[in-house]
């Protein structure tokens, strides 16, 4: 396409599968055009890193589409925290009835003749060499390690993005990851469900804090006091804090924020906006018109890179099998060296453009 058309284009959106994300948005990158990337950014640590390198070194505007980031329900989250509506906060919790697709596969699907409509060997890109089957695409490929990143690569860049900007996450020099359970993990596919525990160190004014992950319909205990006929987050998706002064949830992409149980909502008083709002909270039009005034964009890739990462990097802790210590600076595994392998992956032939 880029052959082909060249100068015509000023911008582009990247919705392949998540395998494919980081070898199309660094060629666009590298050609000076805007891109606006699906979530998550991309399926391993060190493409995410590349990506927010490559994007501040052409300076094209980027973005990623977790959408909720530009709602204003995140906004009015973030200014309670910070606010200290609950006071300092010592515990997150971030769940999704994720994956709606299959996964814990323990071999390989049949294969089938390639459709005759479909480049098989363009969809597989820097994927290993496979065959055909139907069980991997158009729609199951998120349950496979070859393609996606599974429930938490699919959805914490959504339900954990509330979490990650209130609680200034983007400012922790390390964290560690552990996999408090998991059901159904094999070599070919992400777990059935899974909980995984992130421990950040203390950022700036804000005190360490202890963040879980919940997938495959589990999810956290209610907190004593909260009656059982007051929702936590959406239901099947949400976010729940927990502060030395209180409780509050969020939904899905950070909107209905409220304090818990919600008889606490009735005296409390929103603090008067101090973050930007985004218009009609739009965010592809917020990327659009960032790309025509050389302005910043929502979520882009110096903020998305490091989400992604911190998604990702549950992925890092199932493969590991064991406790995990980043540092973020030097990207480095610093516990266990083995486990580095798994910040990146191996490319095939023809696929392999990325200084990685």
């Amino acid at each position: 396409m880029f052959d082909e058309m060249g100068d015509e284009i000023d911008a582009v959106t990247i919705s392949t599968p998540d395998h494919t994300h980081a070898p199309a948005t660094y060629w666009a990158m590298m050609l000076r055009k805007h891109v606006r990337v699906q979530k998550p950014l991309t399926q391993t640590i060190a493409e995410a890193r590349l990506m927010a390198q490559t994007a501040e070194e052409t300076g094209v505007v980027t973005s990623m589409g977790n959408q909720g980031h530009a709602q204003d329900g995140v906004r009015d989250l973030c200014e309670m925290v910070w606010s200290g509506a609950i006071g300092q906060v010592t515990e997150a919790h971030s769940w999704t009835n994720r994956p709606v697709w299959p996964q814990g596969m323990t071999e390989r699907p049949r294969t089938r003749p390639v459709p005759d409509h479909l480049d098989w060997d363009l969809w597989l890109g820097p994927a290993p060499k496979l065959e055909y089957s139907s069980r991997y695409m158009p729609f199951n490929w998120r349950g496979w390690w070859d393609f996606g990143c599974g429930a938490i690569g699919d959805m914490a860049c959504h339900i954990m993005d509330p979490v990650f900007w209130a609680l200034k996450l983007y400012e922790a020099p390390t964290y560690a990851v552990e996999v408090v359970q998991q059901e159904g993990l094999t070599q070919y596919a992400f777990p059935d469900s899974s909980i995984i525990k992130f421990e950040f160190p203390a950022r700036g004014d804000m005190g360490p804090v202890t963040l879980y992950w919940y997938d495959g319909g589990l999810l956290p205990e209610r907190p004593e006091g909260i009656p059982e006929d007051e929702q936590l987050g959406s239901g099947d998706n949400g976010s729940l804090f927990i502060g030395s002064e209180g409780h509050l949830t969020t939904g899905t992409y950070g909107g209905n924020s409220r304090l818990l149980p919600a008889a606490r909502m009735e005296d409390y008083t929103m603090p008067t906006p101090f973050i930007e709002r985004i218009p009609e909270e739009n965010s592809y039009m917020h990327w659009i018109n960032a790309c025509k005034t050389g302005t910043e964009a929502v979520s882009p890739f110096h903020y998305a890179g490091p989400l992604t990462e911190v998604a990702n990097m549950g992925n890092v802790a199932l493969l590991a099998g064991t406790r995990i210590e980043f540092d973020v600076a030097s990207m480095t595994i610093t516990n266990n060296k083995e486990a580095n392998q798994y910040l990146t992956k191996e490319y095939r032939r023809g696929f392999d453009c990325m200084p990685l």
